[in-house]
């Protein structure tokens, strides 16, 4: 690696630009889809090529010196250009063979995605696809994926999005939990029963609230944030839990209760760059999300 100024490397400033963003290693690290010890080594890189400290260590994580500082604006104009050059060629690229990156939640990724991305596989062999689950947003301007399945509506500028429609929400249990106890006729006997929730994220909490029920973090004995450890924990009997009906009436080890209850749904998007939908290795996986999706949803 040449260790002048004038030459540093992408790797070295994207690596700078993460840690900026989000503060600490760890999160730039989940962020990227690297290791924190990769980071860190790119940073000291980065450190010893420039002559200067960029991060000063806090109680909170990382932050900038003033050099730093300085460096953030040339950075950002660097990865803007890094991702319009990407962005140009792939548009240009006229053969439906390639790699092509995927991000979603990590319940869509489980449960939804892999017979969508195994019949796409068969449709199109030449076409590599990469699976990143992933409950945090994803930058697709940057190039951090090329395609995202998101439960809400993308606002960023320079992307296109469609709407796939709205996962209807269901009340599951696993058969081995309700085995003995009277199945709840209404919500308020739900409520009777173990409860498997979120732990920092308010989802189900605001959700039952909006119901006109004062739910609190307390009220669930088991709370687990990723999703799919989640539904792990409702399968194996810790108690009752919310999944999209795709999902849990799909699964032979639990029961749904309390069917039409009415619980919000979840609004599915999916998003690209714009220049890059245009890309027909793009298009042709956006095409093959929008239909398997669809009769995931429909097969509900």
């Amino acid at each position: 690696m040449d260790d002048r100024p004038d030459t540093l490397h992408w790797s070295l400033l994207r690596a700078f630009l993460a840690v900026a963003e989000t503060g600490s290693l760890s999160a730039a690290a989940r962020a990227l889809g690297t290791s924190q010890p990769t980071l860190g080594r790119h940073i000291r890189a980065l450190e010893q090529q420039l002559g200067a400290e960029l991060f000063t260590r806090q109680a909170r994580g990382l932050a900038l010196t003033a050099t730093g500082q300085e460096l953030m604006a040339p950075a950002q104009r660097m990865r803007e250009a890094a991702a319009e050059i990407a962005r140009t060629g792939a548009a240009q690229a006229g053969r439906l063979e390639g790699t092509v990156r995927v991000t979603a939640s990590r319940v869509v990724s489980h449960y939804l995605l892999p017979p969508v991305l195994a019949d796409l596989r068969r449709a199109e062999p030449a076409i590599q696809v990469e699976l990143v689950p992933s409950d945090e947003s994803e930058n697709l301007l940057y190039r951090e994926a090329d395609l995202a399945v998101r439960m809400y509506r993308p606002t960023q500028l320079d992307l296109v999005a469609r709407h796939l429609g709205d996962l209807e929400i269901g009340i599951f249990a696993a058969r081995s939990y309700l085995d003995g106890q009277q199945r709840p006729r209404t919500l308020d006997d739900l409520l009777t029963l173990d409860l498997v929730g979120y732990d920092r994220n308010p989802l189900i909490v605001e959700a039952m609230r909006a119901m006109g029920y004062p739910a609190a973090r307390d009220w669930f004995a088991l709370r687990c944030d990723d999703q799919a450890a989640y539904w792990a924990l409702v399968r194996a009997g810790g108690g009752v839990g919310f999944m999209p009906r795709a999902v849990g009436t799909a699964d032979p080890e639990v029961e749904e209760l309390l069917p039409g209850a009415g619980l919000p749904r979840l609004p599915m998007w999916l998003a690209a760059p714009e220049a890059m939908r245009r890309s027909p290795r793009i298009a042709r996986v956006w095409e093959g999300l929008v239909t398997g999706l669809a009769r995931a949803m429909a097969a509900a």
